[in-house]
């Protein structure tokens, strides 16, 4: 993990209410910005603290690595940057208690960096900083002043790049594989999107989206117990390891805020926001119809496996 600190003093309600970084490649001259080749080496997983107004306002967890991008419609602000630049994805969280780093500066002077720094020695931010690199120490005094810990931050992981990167990596294998024949191949890579032969399979055992009641095939993900990459070629294909769910449950099942207990009893995770589970009229919906034998051997992997059951510590006092 690396340490960012972001001046966002114009863009600051675009940036953490879009979920993102973005900047020029070069300056307004054509020469080349230290602060704006610094997008590029922020990884997934990175910490970004954003500064605003001098203060401390939003934490962040970046995505994904930088990729070229036309200038976000920031209106007025930024006409003079030029139209493409850099944008880091970044999930932001407004902090309870914002903090000044100048009120700091005695205790913050030590983890200054010789050269391009976010901060002067007197406390007060250096102009001309976008994207500034922090040190460990630097990062975790300010995260300590907010009551804030990066285990906690850190909490919930990057499931959906994660799992995905895993996904390709096990697709990638399957389609180099010579043991069985290219028919095969299509049925097995297929069945990672919930298509073919998979979602032919799971629709001899299930007959709607246990939550929603949607029984229309064209609306209904044929999505994994057990999930793709984690299984054999049997269990790719194996009708009773799946379920048939409406797009935003199979969301929250695949992410594991989701699952159920053989009887059908639906368990929620505690990372689920509950206004989430009101908002789509969930609320009173305590269990579905009991699961088949055969699909409750899956489900007991999905509930000790992937099922989420630690508590998020939210960004409060």
């Amino acid at each position: 993990m690396r340490y960012w600190w972001v001046n966002q003093n114009q863009t600051y309600k675009h940036e953490v209410q879009g979920g993102f970084l973005w900047s020029p490649k070069r300056r307004k001259d054509g020469a080349r910005n230290h602060f704006y080749d610094t997008m590029t080496q922020v990884e997934a997983g990175d910490l970004v603290l954003s500064f605003c107004d001098t203060q401390i306002k939003a934490v962040g967890i970046a995505q994904g690595a930088a990729e070229s991008a036309s200038k976000p419609a920031f209106g007025s602000v930024g006409d003079q940057w030029s139209d493409e630049g850099w944008l880091v994805p970044v999930e932001f969280e407004e902090v309870a208690r914002p903090i000044r780093p100048k009120e700091y500066i005695e205790d913050l002077r030590r983890h200054l960096a010789p050269k391009y720094a976010p901060l002067q020695h007197n406390g007060n931010g250096n102009q001309g900083v976008y994207l500034a690199e922090l040190s460990e120490g630097f990062a975790h005094f300010l995260l300590n002043k907010m009551d804030l810990s990066l285990e906690n931050l850190t909490a919930e992981e990057l499931v959906d790049d994660e799992n995905e990167i895993a996904d390709e990596k096990a697709q990638e294998a399957v389609q180099g594989r010579t043991d069985i024949g290219e028919t095969r191949k299509l049925q097995l890579v297929q069945a990672r999107r919930g298509q073919g032969v998979f979602k032919a399979n799971v629709r001899l055992n299930e007959k709607c989206c246990r939550l929603t009641g949607v029984s229309d095939p064209h609306f209904l993900i044929a999505s994994h117990i057990k999930p793709w990459r984690d299984c054999s070629d049997q269990e790719k294909l194996d009708g009773c390891n799946g379920l048939l769910l409406s797009p935003h449950v199979d969301r929250l099942f695949d992410r594991g805020l989701i699952s159920f207990d053989n009887d059908g009893t639906v368990l929620k995770s505690p990372l689920l926001p509950a206004d989430v589970w009101s908002s789509w009229g969930f609320d009173g919906l305590e269990t579905v119809e009991p699961f088949k034998a055969a699909q409750c051997a899956y489900l007991a992997i999905h509930r000790n496996s992937y099922f989420k059951v630690t508590n998020k510590r939210k960004m409060e006092n």
